[in-house]
Order: structure tokens, then sequence, then C-alpha cells
């Protein structure tokens, strides 16, 4: 399975002089994880998660003040959706994250979650568990 057949298309996007709460309000009102962080002067997209706004509460911060583009990491790495799903999985584990932005060519396509390719991962083995279980009850012929 592809990137393109397991990322959500749904993109929040915000920029980096949002604030923090104002990023959480969008996710929360896509029910997603993340959001693009869109920087016409950045060297490319960034994201932004609700683990940052996590660690931003723990810290005590303040969601309408702290902005966006503080929270930013500089090594973003991006998937493409002709990538593997092994290959998005191994790129979270190295790097210690759940969301990948996905880009085809400049163009912002979708974000994958750990949760999608897990998703996507379990569809898989429920559909092939089907095929073989119809098989031995043979149902499905062989040729």
């Amino acid at each position: 399975m592809l990137v393109r057949d397991a990322m959500s298309p749904k993109v929040v996007e915000v920029g980096p002089s949002h604030t923090l709460r104002q990023a959480a309000e969008q996710m929360t009102a896509a029910k997603v994880g993340s959001a693009v962080v869109s920087d016409p002067d950045g060297a490319g997209p960034g994201i932004v998660t609700e683990r940052d706004v996590l660690i931003a509460v723990a810290r005590g911060l303040d969601l309408d003040r702290v902005v966006v583009g503080d929270h930013v990491g500089s090594s973003v790495v991006y998937a493409a959706p002709d990538w593997s799903l092994d290959d998005a999985a191994d790129a979270m584990a190295r790097g210690r994250f759940r969301h990948l932005v996905v880009l085809d060519g400049a163009s912002i396509v979708g974000v994958v979650s750990v949760r999608d390719i897990i998703h996507a991962w379990a569809n898989e083995r429920a559909e092939r568990g089907a095929v073989e279980h119809h098989a031995a009850a043979g149902v499905i012929g062989t040729a």
C-alpha cells in the first residue's frame, strides 16, 4: 500500500503567527491531530501537532499568546504520495513523530498519521483474511 491510499486529504493549514489556541481549535473542528504551517518566507511547510499543544499546556504557556511558528521544527520530513506505508512508518519511527506532510512536488496533498497507517494495514489484513477464509471454505474457486 502507498501513502496516497492511507493519507487524509483533509489538511488544516495555519500560518506561523496563529496562536496555539487557534491552531488547536481548527484541528479540533476538523477532527485531526495536526495542522500544516504555511509560511511564505519559510523553507517549506511545517507542522504543529496536538502533542505540541499538550506540551505547551504542561509548561504553563499561554495558548493565546504563544504562536505556532515557535513550535515548528527546523527538520521537517515530508512524504510523497507514492511512498510505501513501510517507508512512511520507518521515517516516523526514525524521527520519533506521528505525522508526515505529504507533498506532490511543491503542493501539499495531505497528511498521513500513524493512525492512518495502522488503519490501512488493519484493513488490508482483514481483506486478506476474508479472501483466505472464503478460499478455504471453497467460496472462491481456483483456476
